[in-house]
Order: structure tokens, then C-alpha cells, then sequence
């Protein structure tokens, strides 16, 4: 409360579904001009970004981006089928998947890449140095807040984002 008024929290919230919601149409048009899903997109960056000279494994990948691994598998599967992806046992552990992209996988984000460093610099652009790392800061704040928030309702987080948009 501030001055007896809960108005500035409320605009904060407002403002957070907002950038939500526009981060989310940002993905999906990346993903629709990659030709693959939102999801999906958001997979290949992360995958490209983490994949080291390794590669990196699903759990990994699942718990960066916050969905389940079975999420991860399903949908890296499909990327796989298209030829972005490489999936291959882990050698340490058999059981376990670690993810590359392909030669396909990396010249997608190459060709793409001048649109995505574009968008980026112009949704984030309004941030200084400082103000990125105070806005990094927070969100890390609040997906714990959040989670927290999730096990208080007993609510079963969902195990992707389109689950969480349904």
C-alpha cells in the first residue's frame, strides 16, 4: 500500500500481464517465420544458446525454460523429425538425451538472427545496463514469489506454455 492506495501495485500487474502478453505475439511471430511453433522457437534458442560442445540435456532445457521434461521431449522430437535438432543418448548416462542443433537448426536462427537481435534491442532497448540487471533481479524474484504462490493454491503448475495459455 502506498498512501493508503493500492494503485500502484495493481498498474505493476497490468503492466506485467501486458508485457506478457507482447513477449508472447514476439515469440509467435519469430516461431511463424521460422516456420515452427512459439514453443518451439523458444526451444531452439535455448538449445543453441546452452548446447555447449556437449550438447545439453532435457532437464536442463526444462528447467530453464519452465516446463516439464516430457514437454521438452515431446516437442524436441518433433524439431528433431525437421532436422533442426540432434538427439543422442548421453554418453555419462545412457538413459538420459543431450540435444544439438543441427547444421539446419543453426543456419534458421542464423538467417534469423538479424530479426530476433532487432526485436530484442527494440523491446528491451528502454533499459540501461543497470536497469536490465534490476529487471533481471526482479524477475528471478518473482518466479520464486510465484512458485510459491502456486504451491499455497495447490495448483498443478502447467507443464507447458500452451497448457498455460489454454
Amino acid at each position: 500500500m502506498e498512501k493508503g492506495s493500492d494503485e500502484r501495485f495493481r498498474r505493476l500487474v497490468y503492466d506485467l500481464l501486458t508485457v506478457t502478453s507482447r513477449m508472447v505475439l514476439v515469440r509467435e511471430y519469430l516461431g511463424k517465420r521460422m516456420g515452427i511453433s512459439a514453443p518451439q522457437y523458444s526451444l531452439l534458442m535455448a538449445i543453441g544458446q546452452f548446447q555447449g560442445q556437449q550438447g545439453v540435456g532435457v532437464t536442463a532445457v526444462a528447467k530453464l525454460v519452465h516446463v516439464s521434461s516430457a514437454f521438452v521431449a515431446t516437442e524436441t522430437g518433433k524439431l528433431a523429425q525437421a532436422g533442426l535438432l540432434a538427439k543422442r543418448a548421453n554418453p555419462k548416462d545412457r538413459r538420459a538425451v543431450q540435444l544439438n542443433l543441427t547444421r539446419a537448426g543453426r543456419g534458421l536462427i542464423e538467417r534469423n538472427s538479424a530479426e530476433v537481435r532487432a526485436l530484442n534491442d527494440v523491446f528491451f532497448g528502454g533499459l540501461s545496463r543497470s536497469n536490465f540487471a534490476a529487471a533481471s533481479a526482479l524477475m528471478r524474484a518473482l518466479l520464486s514469489g510465484s512458485a510459491r504462490a502456486m504451491a499455497r493454491l495447490h495448483v498443478r503448475e502447467p507443464e507447458s506454455w500452451q497448457e498455460a495459455a489454454e
